[in-house]
């Protein structure tokens, strides 16, 4: 993968992590969008650690993503 493309994809999983944590930490009610932007930041994570062939952040960022759909799937359940 480009290093450019590669830095773009972990600065946007960046900001979308810290995004939803403080979506989250304000208790506004809206809780699964804050879901939403974590699912983003995982899943541009998980793609970042593939290119990079980076065992240990693939397992975290994969158990993260799918925490964050369940998270987000139990959300719209409400």
């Amino acid at each position: 993968m480009n290093p450019t493309v590669l830095n773009t994809i972990k600065w946007i999983g960046t900001g979308a992590g810290v995004s939803g944590a403080f979506l989250i930490a304000l208790n506004l009610g809206i809780v699964g969008y804050g879901f939403a932007l974590f699912l983003v930041s995982s899943s541009l994570w998980l793609a970042a650690a593939v290119a990079q062939r980076e065992t240990s952040l693939i397992v975290l960022q994969g158990t993260f993503t799918a925490i964050n759909v369940l998270g987000l799937t139990r959300w719209m359940g409400n």
